[in-house]
């Protein structure tokens, strides 16, 4: 039944269709000011019955960035988005800033993405957090399931390949001015491998700084969950469980990958209570009228439902590699038949950062990466410990913008001005 998973899947998003155009026009219409029984109690919980149901039973397409313009030095500056470089399985994003007189110079970001099951959008406020003092681009990961079979096949491997051949693009563009790099959870480890393959290449192309978010730099500390059930399922259980067939008619149909729906019931099913409760506070803002609670409620779930599929390939390597072997720490991890030393890191600064209360990466598996980048210098070492936040309160959310993000400036600051040793 496992393999027919994806099928039955698109077949009720199918079924659906019919229920989740009547409950939309019947929100509509409950909604319209025109209605005679638009204000009372009755209507207003029909209304909140209806949105509910078609919210919960929809698919939800890849979100857009869209930022208004920023302030900048007092004035609004507007975005523009463009795509700079591109490939089968991912675009780099660049939020271009339109300034009004002559652009300052400033370093250049680029934030690594997690290819995890979520669009890089779900680092909209990390991105926007960064617009007034960087020029930032990010990586833009492509949907599996959209992409023919005729490009190949993606794996960890190959995921390495395109951040070297993107620091490569970045570094031959910047013109002497810095390049940083912040990789968020999964996308820290194939950051380090990839910057550790151009050192040991004495690459010039290797990055000023990178920042490690929430990474399983090393599992076997403090493991979670998530680190848990890798270990105890083993390879053979997700290949058996997790992996499935693109059906027609997605562009992609006929590879296989690891589909998305199943990543977010996953996701789900670890804080299902929460996500009861949040639903049900969403339905009662609606029926006591207060719109800006449900639009909050919205605009997150808008953005925590939208999923994409990844490569069967990319997702068994890195459970294995990564969660059940303990490679990168060991010292096992290969790109292209070479073994990717840490060791090898010893221009690029780094800066590690962790959430006190992050039930995905432990406490500890991002600063693993301190001890394994041995040669870098302790003056461009750097950990910060942010507590009382959670997985995605270390890349997003206020705690972030105050305090996590104004230490990741200066850490930038501070690696631009100070002397390089020689190594």
């Amino acid at each position: 039944m496992d393999r027919y998973s994806y099928q039955m899947y698109e077949l009720l998003h199918l079924a659906f269709a019919p229920a989740r155009a009547l409950s939309e026009a019947t929100t509509q219409m409950l909604k319209s000011p025109f209605h005679p029984l638009a204000n009372t109690t009755l209507a207003r919980n029909l209304a909140a019955s209806a949105e509910l149901f078609e919210r919960m039973t929809r698919r939800y397409g890849k979100p857009v960035f869209g930022f208004e313009p920023v302030q900048i030095d007092g004035e609004p500056v507007p975005i523009v988005e463009e795509h700079v470089w591109s490939k089968p399985f991912c675009r780099l994003l660049h939020f271009k800033r339109e300034f009004a007189g002559a652009a300052p110079r400033q370093s250049k970001l680029l934030i690594v993405a997690p290819m995890s099951g979520h669009y890089a959008t779900l680092l909209r406020g990390t991105v926007e957090t960064f617009l007034p003092s960087h020029d930032v681009y990010i990586t833009d990961w492509s949907d599996a399931r959209a992409v023919p079979l005729s490009e190949g096949r993606f794996d960890l491997e190959d995921y390495i390949d395109y951040i070297d051949e993107i620091l490569t693009h970045l570094s031959r563009e910047r013109d002497g001015v810095p390049l940083h790099t912040l990789g968020v959870c999964q996308a820290s480890v194939p950051l380090i491998g990839a910057i550790a393959v151009k050192e040991a290449a004495n690459d010039p192309h290797a990055p000023e700084s990178m920042v490690l978010m929430g990474g399983p730099i090393d599992p076997r500390v403090n493991p979670t969950a998530v680190n848990n059930l890798a270990e105890k399922r083993g390879i053979n259980w997700f290949r058996q469980h997790c992996i499935h067939t693109v059906p027609f008619p997605n562009a992609g149909m006929g590879r296989k990958v690891y589909p998305g729906f199943l990543q977010l019931s996953g996701f789900m099913a670890m804080n299902i209570e929460r996500h009861v409760s949040a639903h049900l506070e969403m339905f009662n803002h609606l029926v006591e009228g207060d719109g800006d609670s449900a639009e909050k409620h919205r605009d997150f779930y808008d953005e925590y439902l939208a999923v994409m599929d990844l490569t069967a390939e990319f997702y068994l390597q890195t459970v294995e590699e990564i969660f059940i072997k303990h490679a990168l720490p060991l010292g096992l991890l290969r790109h292209r038949g070479e073994l990717i030393d840490l060791h090898a890191i010893r221009h690029t600064a780094l800066l590690t950062v962790e959430g006190e209360k992050d039930d995905i990466s432990g406490v500890g598996q991002t600063y693993a990466a301190q001890t394994l980048c041995a040669k870098i210098p302790p003056e461009r070492r750097m950990h910060y410990l942010q507590a009382g936040v959670g997985h995605y309160g270390v890349f997003n959310g206020s705690r972030f913008r105050t305090e996590i993000a104004p230490r990741i400036r200066a850490f930038f600051l501070e690696m631009e001005h100070a002397p390089m040793m020689a190594m």
